[in-house]
Order: structure tokens, then C-alpha cells, then sequence
């Protein structure tokens, strides 16, 4: 073939993947507009990026803000999208007034029951039949140490049961909604093993969780293919469905601190086209418990990790460039 690959048609991501799992990104009022071709053209699923938290949906008490919530459910309605809910029950991004009472000292674990259910049911019957699936509780494993349960207020003013209710009360409020547990770090063996505990404790005494969020904030080195597969299977032989919610590949190492880099190096760019194929090739292979993959952002030229974890630094993650034009990873990905 003579033509160049800005010349090639360009098939949708979405298209390809069509009967193996959802594909999905995370998007904000921002980007519908400046990415809003790309996004229609190429996920079929679509995440709120911060407009569905706590505190943007629930600043003081019994004030509702969902106006830019309502903005994408909106643009996937017109666009037919799916839409994942993200997130109702996280230690980040949750007001003070949450856990406090109006002297100032801490809630109860009554009152806070009550708050985290007014919430969770004023959003998701908003939402009932609109929103396919949740991620109900956000991150609450300890990431290292002896304790399953990383300290949080929830965990403090409630107790470890903060999440069975927090999925209770989501399941009382859009029964046909599938619940996830989604935490990243996912695939590191200690990890893992908490996340497994956790999730396999919540089965065993009938609480309605239906999948593992497998945040995916993976980079060009780590985590090993192994360590991903044995973290699929490991979730998966609890009878839950996986979805990948937040991915994308940093092409510098945990440990590369660098900001002179202005753009990708040839090394970087084919590290991360090997393990975007490979990641791919093994998402295929367990198509019938992964239902949904959603990167987190659409293109290069808006990541949460530019400025993230080293501040300065430019950062190109996802399948296409600050363009919005197909990367050599994406050509891999659809190379099936």
C-alpha cells in the first residue's frame, strides 16, 4: 500500500471492537466540543470526567448542580452513546459539609448513612435507564500495609460497611444498573489481592456488586502482562464482569521525572504501540467477562497527565495525538 497513513481511512474504534466489549473515553463540557468529531466517530461509551463527583453534583447540602451532567447525558442521548456513571462513593472530590454537622464537628454514622443514600438515590434515579453502569465506591483499598481499607471519613464515621450500603442503596435506586467496584493499582499483587478480598467478602454475604473497575493508569514498563492476566482472572472467578474504566499508557516510567521532553521519543512511541497491541490482544482473549474498555481522555492534546505526577511535563497516552489523528498504536489496535 502506497498511501500514507493520514490517507488511510480511518475506521471507528468502536466499529471494530463492536462484538467484543464497549469502547468507551472519559469527556468533559470541554472536550464534547474541541474532540466532539473524534468522540463521536470512535466510543461508543462515554464517562463523565469529574462532572458526575460529589462534589460537582452535590456542593452544600441538597443543592443539586446538574447542569453539566445533564450536558453529556444530552450529547449521548443525541449521538447514541452509552453512558458510565463515575462515581458516587470516593474518599476524593466529596464536600466537607458531607461529613460534618452544622457546629463543625464530625457526623454520625446515621447522618452519614443518610446523606451518602439522599445522594446516591437523587443521582441515579435522575439518571435510571440512562446510565448502564456504575462505579458505586471509588478507590477504598489501602494501596500497601496490613489493612484492607485505606483510612478515609467514610470509613472513620461509618465503619468498613460504608460500601455494602453504599451499594445497597445504589441498587435500591436503578435496579437494572450494573454496580462496579473501580480502583487503580489493580494488577500489583498485593493490590490485588486486597481488591479480590474485598469484592470476593462483598459476594459471599449477597451484596449487589456486578463488576471490578480496573482503573488501567498503566505506562510503557509496568505493570507485567502477567500480572494483568492473573488480575483479570482473579476477578473474573468471583462471577463478576470487568470493565477497563480509566486507561492510558504514560510513556515515562513511575520513576522518570523528566520535563525536557517536547515530544515522544522513537523508543517511547514504540513501547507504547507494542503494549497497546498487546493489552488489546489480551482484552480480546477475555471478551466474555470484560464488557466495556474506557480510556481515560480521547487524544494527546487533553490528559489529566499532562502536569501529572510531575508538574511541567507534557504527556501523550491515549490513541491519538494532539492532532485527534491516529497514532501508531491505534493502527495496531485495530490490527486484528
Amino acid at each position: 500500500m502506497t498511501t500514507h497513513s493520514a490517507q488511510k481511512v480511518v475506521p471507528s474504534l468502536s466499529e471494530v471492537y463492536k462484538d467484543d466489549f464497549k469502547v468507551g473515553a472519559a469527556v468533559n463540557p470541554i472536550t464534547l466540543h474541541s474532540q466532539k468529531e473524534l468522540i463521536i466517530k470512535h466510543f461508543n461509551s462515554l464517562t463523565a470526567e469529574n462532572e458526575m463527583k460529589f462534589e460537582s453534583l452535590q456542593p452544600e447540602e441538597g443543592t443539586f448542580t446538574f447542569d453539566k451532567a445533564d450536558q453529556l447525558l444530552s450529547f449521548a442521548n443525541e449521538n447514541h452513546k452509552s453512558v458510565r456513571g463515575h462515581t458516587l462513593v470516593w474518599h476524593n472530590q466529596t464536600p466537607d459539609w458531607v461529613f460534618k454537622t452544622k457546629k463543625g464537628t464530625f457526623a454520625d454514622r446515621y447522618t452519614l448513612l443518610e446523606r451518602m443514600n439522599t445522594h446516591i438515590s437523587t443521582v441515579m434515579e435522575r439518571y435510571k435507564g440512562q446510565i448502564y453502569s456504575w462505579d458505586v465506591v471509588n478507590e477504598a483499598v489501602a494501596d500497601t500495609g496490613g489493612s484492607l481499607l485505606r483510612d478515609s471519613k467514610w470509613k472513620d464515621i461509618v465503619g468498613e460497611d460504608f460500601i455494602d450500603k453504599a451499594f445497597e442503596y445504589a441498587h435500591l435506586a436503578d435496579p437494572n444498573a450494573a454496580l462496579f467496584y473501580n480502583d487503580y493499582n489493580e494488577s500489583h499483587p498485593e493490590k490485588r489481592e486486597k481488591i479480590y478480598s474485598l469484592t470476593k467478602g462483598l459476594v459471599e454475604k449477597g451484596v449487589p456488586i456486578h463488576g471490578i473497575g480496573l482503573q488501567a493508569h498503566w505506562n510503557i514498563y509496568s505493570p507485567s502482562f502477567d500480572h494483568i492476566r492473573v488480575a483479570i482472572e482473579r476477578y473474573a472467578s468471583l462471577g463478576l464482569q470487568i470493565h477497563i474504566t480509566e486507561m492510558d499508557v504514560s510513556v515515562y516510567d513511575v520513576d522518570d521525572k523528566r520535563t525536557d521532553v517536547k515530544v515522544p521519543t522513537q523508543e517511547m512511541i514504540i513501547k507504547q504501540t507494542e503494549r497497546y497491541y498487546s493489552f488489546f490482544e489480551l482484552f480480546r482473549e477475555y471478551s466474555d467477562v470484560i464488557t466495556s474498555v474506557t480510556f481515560w481522555g480521547a487524544a494527546d492534546d487533553y490528559t489529566w497527565l499532562d502536569d501529572f505526577p510531575v508538574r511541567g511535563r507534557k504527556n501523550w497516552p491515549l490513541l491519538f495525538d494532539e492532532h485527534h489523528q491516529p497514532k501508531q498504536s491505534f493502527w495496531q489496535v485495530i490490527n486484528r
